[in-house]
């Protein structure tokens, strides 16, 4: 994500950029069905994990999957 966007993301909600955002991050290429929908459920489990709500679906930020086709 570019510097100048994570910064203003931080300040609008009230937090020093460090505080916000992890130092790194591992990007992972999608390879299969089974390996999309492997780690599609590990990410909407992440606030059940957190302790944020008791099932994934009271979570109401879940998002979506783009597929992009690479012809």
């Amino acid at each position: 994500m570019d510097g100048g966007l994570k910064r203003a993301i931080a300040v609008e909600l009230g937090f020093r950029s460090r505080e916000l955002w992890q130092p790194g991050f591992f990007d992972h290429v999608l390879r299969s069905d089974e390996s999309c929908d492997e780690k599609w459920n590990y990410v909407t489990e992440n606030p059940v994990r957190a302790g944020l709500v008791q099932i994934a679906s009271e979570w109401p930020y879940q998002g979506e999957i783009v597929i992009i086709d690479r012809v």
